[in-house]
């Protein structure tokens, strides 16, 4: 099996399910990694609440599966390193700004989405899948979508990108392990969009409006509304002038 600098080991598909439930079938058998799932092309990928991730030949669906070195309770602020890592990336490709991240786990190019992030506890260990637009712009969502071959001079091949991901996310992990939430929450905020602005957050059983003052020291989103301050672990943003 593969290994990257890092010492994770990758192994890769030609056709999957998908890399997220790859994942949990290895975690099931015992395995609990650091290994990269990729797929080049998935049959059943899914993302948040279980809603389908279309994925077509030449884009990107990785997972990775790892047994973290921090208390469950911490997982959730993982889903912003990968997102900081993932836009490390796309850095490399094309100019800085025109990469963005929406709470919880979106990446935006140009501020349409480009990229999701779906975390997954599986016990002890910790399933973390990776999609990215490369070739394909899904039709009929209701928001805006990007492809990275619009963008880049040269879009990356998946095993490229998932090696890129892979040295990212290792050093942005290290950081987190060493100081805490903090500088990652920083530098998220600091590429974060819709901040200081009036927002709708979306929850299974109603629908709140105010502005998005920023995170908390968990990472759920912080609401100021009429109503009051709302701190908000999870939900669908949506942004009044700009579009999801």
């Amino acid at each position: 099996m593969a290994k990257f600098p890092s010492g994770t080991a990758i192994e890769i598909f030609d056709t999957l399910d998908s890399t997220s439930a790859e994942a949990r079938r290895r975690a099931e058998a015992g395995e609990a990694g650091p290994l990269w799932v990729l797929a080049l092309a998935q049959t059943a990928g899914y993302g948040r609440r279980g809603r389908g991730w279309e994925q077509q030949t030449g884009d990107f669906a990785c997972t990775l599966l790892f047994k973290p070195d921090a208390l469950p309770a911490s997982w959730g602020q993982i889903s912003f390193i990968v997102a900081l890592a993932l836009a490390s990336v796309l850095d490399e490709l094309m100019p800085e700004e025109k990469i963005a991240l929406k709470w919880p786990n979106d990446v935006l190019l140009d501020g349409a989405k480009c990229a999701g992030i779906l975390l997954e506890s599986l016990g002890a260990a910790l399933s973390i899948g990776v999609g990215v637009n490369i070739v394909t712009a899904p039709e009929g969502l209701p928001y805006p979508v990007a492809r990275l071959m619009d963008h880049a001079a040269q879009p990356p091949a998946p095993q490229k990108l998932a090696e890129r991901l892979d040295h990212h996310f290792w050093t942005f992990y290290r950081l987190w392990r060493a100081q805490g939430f903090a500088p990652i929450r920083d530098a998220w905020l600091a590429r974060a969009v819709g901040l200081g602005v009036d927002i709708t957050v979306r929850l299974p059983n109603e629908e709140l409006s105010g502005v998005f003052e920023g995170l908390d020291e968990t990472g759920a989103l912080v609401l100021r509304s009429p109503a009051g301050r709302r701190t908000i672990a999870a939900g669908d943003v949506f942004f009044a002038r700009r579009g999801n």
